[in-house]
Formats: structure tokens, C-alpha cells, sequence
């Protein structure tokens, strides 16, 4: 069974399609790389994956049932765009905002096994030293990583990351996508969405492009061989070779949004 299956999907306002007839198929652990020009419909891509959207024709599935029907949200850790800055105004501590992860699973109280789900997250996202601290009084980094030990308290199996490193500074970058690559070691399905095509090139498995309709998909070597950014990007495009400790990739100029 497939974690998203998009079939022919299409989606716009009005007359305008922001997403036209793309189909699109994420397995079990892969780390999926999205990217695309500001305005390419990536954000409203997900949002019809995760069944936050209907699409106007074609499919979309989640983990094999139709996406807009999927009740499951344990199975689905999703941090959107902007999420670190609307965090700034979170009046919870780390330790409660981790705790929101298992409130899916909580039936009468908290128990064991939700406190036992909540400690396990801290560890693997390294955040237990901040347990008592205010979410708002974190850096960005430190939030996104405190977004990541709420999906892993609720025992998500696939991340869905729209843009989620905009803002932080270069080493708590590297540092987050170094954890990424670790829950994906460990079979966590991975879905990021990225403006720095050097992220997605170095970090990912496999590349997705879009700009409205699908440009590329397939492996990472193959993307940056190909002639998928100049269709996508424009002619005038002109990738930069660009470093992230992990070798060199090409970069796209910065986007906002998506």
C-alpha cells in the first residue's frame, strides 16, 4: 500500500489551474523532495495529499483510503509554512506541546504508554533539555525540532515538511536535516518541501518537480542532469553549485512561498 497516491489530480480557482493533471505515487521510507518556483502549486500539492483539499478532477489517496476522508491523524505529522513563526505566540511549554502528539491516542488520562511515547520522542529529536521552557522563548530551529517530537509522540509515519528550515539560522539547518536523515534511517516516511534545491539534491532520495504540472520525478542524480529546472525555473535560470557539508548541488533562487 502506497503512503500518497495522486492520480491525475487537478485543482484551481476559477479558471486558472494552480495543480494540472499530475500523478504521483510516495512508498513506504522514502525521503521525496518537492520543489518548484514560487507559485508553482507545491503548498496546494500537499494539501491534496493530506486531504486538506479536494481536487477538482483525478484521485488522491492516503495511506489507501481517499485522502479527504482519512481520519487517522496519528499516522501524519505535518509542519506547514510559517509554523515557526506563528510558534512565537505558542503560551505552552515543550513538554505540553510534545504531549498534544498523543492526544489522538488518549482515551480516559494520560498513561504510561502516552508518557512512555512522549519521553521516546525527546530523545530521538534531542529537545529533553527544553522540556520546561516556553515554545515561544525557542529559536527556530529549536521549534521546528519540538514540531518533529510531536509527530513522533503521536507515532506518525510519514513527515510532511513545507518549507520548514526558512529562517533558521545555517547550523540549525544542518542539524535538523541531519535528523530527518536519521528518522528516515529508522523507516519514517519523508515528504519535504524545499525552496533550496542544494537541500533537496544532498538530502533527499528522490526529486519531484513541479510548476503546475509535473516536470520531473525520479532519482537525484538524474534531476540534476536534467532539464528540469530550466523548464520549470525558466530559461534564464542558472543553477549555482552550492555546498551543505554533504558535497556540492545545485541551488534555485530563494522563494517565500508556494
Amino acid at each position: 500500500m502506497s503512503v500518497v497516491a495522486l492520480d491525475g489530480v487537478t485543482f484551481g480557482y476559477g479558471d486558472r489551474p494552480v495543480v494540472e493533471d499530475v500523478s504521483l505515487t510516495i512508498e513506504s521510507g522514502e525521503f521525496v523532495g518537492l520543489v518548484g518556483p514560487n507559485g508553482s502549486g507545491k503548498s496546494t500539492l500537499v494539501a491534496l495529499a493530506l486531504g486538506l483539499a479536494r481536487p477538482d478532477s483525478g484521485t488522491a489517496e492516503l495511506f489507501g483510503t481517499p485522502a479527504h476522508r482519512h481520519g487517522d491523524g496519528t499516522r501524519v505529522g505535518y509542519v506547514a509554512q510559517q509554523s515557526t513563526r506563528q510558534a512565537s505566540e505558542m503560551p505552552v511549554t515543550v513538554r505540553e506541546a510534545v504531549r498534544m502528539g498523543r492526544y489522538p491516542h488518549v482515551r480516559w488520562r494520560f498513561g504510561e504508554d502516552d508518557r512512555a511515547a512522549v519521553a521516546a520522542a525527546f530523545d530521538r529529536v534531542g529537545v529533553a533539555d527544553l522540556a520546561d521552557r516556553k515554545v515561544a522563548e525557542l529559536s527556530g530551529g529549536q521549534r521546528q525540532r519540538v514540531f518533529i517530537a510531536r509527530a513522533l509522540a503521536s507515532e506518525a509515519d510519514l513527515l510532511v515538511l513545507d518549507e520548514p528550515a526558512v529562517g533558521v539560522d545555517a547550523e540549525s539547518r544542518t542539524a535538523f536535516y541531519d535528523l530527518l536523515d536519521r528518522l528516515n534511517d529508522e523507516g519514517i516516511t519523508v515528504l519535504l518541501v524545499e525552496h533550496d534545491i542544494g537541500v533537496v539534491t544532498t538530502r533527499t532520495d528522490r526529486v519531484v518537480c513541479i510548476d503546475c504540472r509535473l516536470q520531473f520525478d525520479g532519482d537525484t542524480a538524474a534531476f540534476a542532469e536534467s532539464d528540469a529546472l530550466s523548464r520549470a525555473y525558466g530559461p534564464d535560470h542558472r543553477p549555482l553549485e552550492h555546498s551543505h557539508g554533504a558535497g556540492h548541488a545545485h541551488e534555485s533562487p530563494r522563494e517565500e512561498s508556494s
